[in-house]
């Protein structure tokens, strides 16, 4: 069978979500199936809305057995600022339940790609099963369902829903307007990472029977080995290093663990704070107000490579990922695989990831103060960092290698290109 997965962005762009495209199509591939990748020029999220963002040639290339098609993307917004007024807009019609096809039309003005729908039309022949992602970028999802429907091929969808604090509606409201739901309904199947996420499509009214909840995973040798002493040394490391990796953002919780490690420095803890990821506008804004010292206390690793990214996990005493934005959160798996304790905040994909108390702790988003005193907890309790990581790398072993995750996805993959509608 040919598949055909439709991801924004994709290698070399390092995310979770990425990652899972990348793992399910090796998993494809070495059952005998071809795997073609259609993504944009994007080399980040901020580069749908901000042209000063960096973008790679469009184009194609083989990686790792799939062929990935590069194409260029349009930005309909004249102003940076519109796209999220346009966002803003479809949020508060949605909620007067405006007709879809009016959500539509709207959402056509937020970047899409004619290019990427063009080669769809013209290949759909030679295509078995599409696959698209990320339901917040639905103007570039429309065109292709509409082109799938047309040639008769079947679509799944993987969501990745950021569900974020359950008290608070938000951050969802972006992930459940009607032309986004829509997406998922008309999918034969609809891969989601969490039961919670799970129960929210369902909810929503996508068929039980099509939903698939699969999780996320992780190949333990390709993400331990790292060398903590050279890592050490590069950066003239001393003492305990608390580890955040992901995009450097507010909803990710950079700024908390930045103002949580404040508090533990004013209070004569000594550790350093190294952050690895690509960071957003505002965070370099607010990362650029705050006092030379704090800043000196912390290692920004904006473009991290696999390698120093291995490396910070084996010198790491503690990763901290605070998000609501994360609908699984595959760095506390690459924690767990080195023998790292974990703390992430009550939000999202993540209680679902965490057993608070077990293997890791969980705290409220955006609570400085609770964040502080876990981590120092933690730090402090050597014995019980050790049991959290032990607990946690048994539960990667038992559940989420991609070996494991790709047993369960590779035949809805395959039976969603078997069955006639």
């Amino acid at each position: 069978m040919h598949f055909v997965h439709v991801v924004q962005m994709y290698h070399p762009v390092t995310s979770g979500s990425v990652k899972f495209f990348e793992e399910l199509g090796q998993q494809l591939v070495r059952q005998g199936h071809r795997v073609t990748i259609l993504t944009t020029t994007a080399a980040e999220l901020e580069a749908f809305w901000l042209p000063s963002k960096k973008e790679f040639p469009s184009g194609s290339q083989t990686h790792m057995g799939t062929t990935i098609i590069r194409f260029p993307f349009q930005r309909f917004a004249p102003h940076p600022l519109v796209y999220p007024i346009i966002r803003r807009l479809l949020v508060e019609l949605g909620r007067l339940r405006v007709h879809v096809r009016l959500l539509r039309a709207l959402s056509s003005f937020t970047p899409r790609s004619h290019a990427l729908t063009t080669w769809i039309e013209a290949n759909a022949a030679d295509i078995d099963v599409i696959h698209v992602t990320n339901v917040t970028l639905d103007g570039l999802i429309h065109p292709v369902m509409d082109a799938a429907e047309r040639a008769g091929i079947p679509v799944i969808a993987t969501p990745f829903i950021h569900l974020g604090v359950t008290t608070d509606p938000s951050l969802v409201r972006y992930y459940e307007m009607p032309q986004q739901l829509d997406i998922l309904r008309r999918s034969r199947a609809v891969f989601t990472m969490t039961a919670r996420e799970r129960r929210f499509v369902i909810a929503h009214g996508v068929s039980s029977a099509a939903v698939h909840t699969v999780g996320a995973g992780v190949t333990p040798a390709e993400v331990t080995g790292g060398d903590q002493a050279l890592f050490r040394s590069t950066h003239n490391l001393h003492g305990p290093i608390v580890l955040q990796i992901g995009a450097m953002a507010r909803d990710k919780g950079t700024l908390t663990t930045i103002a949580a490690m404040q508090q533990l420095w004013n209070n004569g803890i000594e550790a350093t704070l190294v952050l690895v990821g690509a960071p957003l506008e505002h965070f370099v804004t607010a990362f650029t107000k705050l006092d030379p010292d704090v800043r000196a206390r912390i290692v920004m690793l904006a473009h991290a490579s696999d390698q120093e990214k291995r490396d910070a996990l084996a010198a790491a005493q503690l990763l901290v990922l605070p998000s609501r934005t994360d609908s699984f959160g595959i760095v506390f798996l690459e924690a767990w695989c080195n023998h790292v304790p974990v703390i992430g905040a009550d939000a999202g994909g993540i209680p679902d990831v965490i057993n608070d108390g077990v293997d890791g702790l969980l705290v409220p988003f955006d609570d400085p103060r609770t964040l502080a005193d876990a981590i120092q907890i933690v730090l402090k309790d050597t014995a019980l960092a050790a049991r959290y990581a032990a607990a946690g790398y048994e539960k990667v072993l038992q559940s989420y290698t991609w070996d494991a995750i790709g047993t369960q996805m590779v035949p809805v993959c395959v039976s969603a290109g078997t069955v006639t509608s």
